[in-house]
């Protein structure tokens, strides 16, 4: 018993989970004080207000002393949340992160392994991968079980996804989004069924395929192999390491149901939800409001790359931090 208490503890005390609540600036009524009810409005409240408040990035591997990533619960916390300056981090400290989080305010939650499918081209393409990424699978009071990935970044799901085959709704602006349950076409065994996410951008284009994960439970043993290879493998198909990457999340007034933001406690319409996002890949920078993404600017330097990393998406770097990326696979030197 002792054991199993073990694994579903949270590594956060609930003085951390009020620090974190006032960091991403929760509404009153969905922090732990007021003693919310473990429903979908809860839940999609944790989501939108995480992913809109902690960036995906993976600065860490190339803006640091170390380049590493540490998955340790409470340097995550001081990372994320003890340090204030507007760090997040890639899919596994997100998620992780987050997954102590959901277990500190009572959910039934545990993680899962994900494989994806590499961009070529701008989209989904090739072959699955390995097990790069974890998405939480939680498990409401009613039966019910939804995908939370709060630590994919572009194209990635604004909002929990129900585990029902087909289920679509919308994501950011005209974008759809789905789950299938069916088998993979890189597997043998073609009778085993997995999560397979596609989104696609109006509902005059084709889905895109872009994981796929089975309702299988991974441990903190899983993710040491996974992190050390998604944070220092040099080869080419891990992109991680060869690419500075960082998704910015921006939260407005939405009306859609409750698959995007749904309905407040009172019944009305309008709450807040995820209305657009930024990013930066390595020195391009975009943005996209709810329609088509659009290029701000192109960044020549490291001087200029550290400004926008400030002034877009208020993220502050040390100069130990600014001067590690000094030769570097990807640092932006002058002409």
């Amino acid at each position: 018993m002792e054991l199993e208490l073990s694994k579903r503890s949270s590594a956060y005390t609930p003085e951390q989970i009020a620090q974190w609540e006032e960091y991403i600036n929760l509404p009153s009524q969905y922090r732990l004080s007021s003693k919310p009810t473990l429903n979908l409005n809860y839940l999609t409240a944790l989501h939108t207000y995480q992913i809109a408040h902690v960036p995906y990035e993976n600065l860490v591997l190339h803006y640091s002393s170390k380049h590493e990533v540490d998955l340790d619960p409470q340097v995550l916390f001081q990372k994320i949340v003890g340090n204030k300056r507007g760090r997040g981090g890639y899919c596994m400290e997100n998620s992780i992160f987050f997954n102590h989080i959901l277990r500190a305010l009572g959910w039934t939650v545990y993680t899962a392994g994900v494989k994806i499918r590499p961009r070529v081209g701008g989209v989904p393409g090739g072959n699955f991968t390995g097990w790069v990424h974890i998405v939480n699978i939680v498990t409401l009071p009613t039966g019910e079980k939804y995908q939370l990935d709060v630590g994919f970044g572009g194209d990635g799901p604004t909002h929990p996804l129900p585990l029902i085959h087909g289920h679509e709704s919308l994501n950011l602006g005209t974008q759809t989004v789905r789950l299938l349950h069916r088998p993979i076409p890189c597997n043998v065994d073609q009778t085993q069924k997995w999560w397979v996410y596609q989104y696609r951008n109006s509902s005059t284009q084709e889905w895109n395929t872009f994981y796929a994960f089975p309702e299988l439970e991974f441990s903190e043993a899983d993710f040491g192999v996974m992190n050390w290879w998604t944070s220092q493998s040099m080869y080419e198909s891990n992109f991680q390491t060869r690419r500075v990457l960082i998704v910015r999340f921006f939260l407005g007034k939405v009306d859609e149901d409750l698959e995007r933001g749904s309905e407040d406690e009172e019944g009305k319409g309008g709450k807040e939800g995820i209305v657009g996002k930024a990013m930066l890949v390595d020195g391009e920078v975009k943005r996209n409001d709810g329609g088509k993404t659009r290029v701000l600017m192109v960044c020549k330097s490291e001087e200029e790359r550290v400004k926008v990393i400030r002034e877009h998406f208020g993220i502050e770097l040390t100069q130990e931090e600014i001067r590690a990326v000094r030769g570097r696979i990807v640092e932006l030197k002058h002409d």
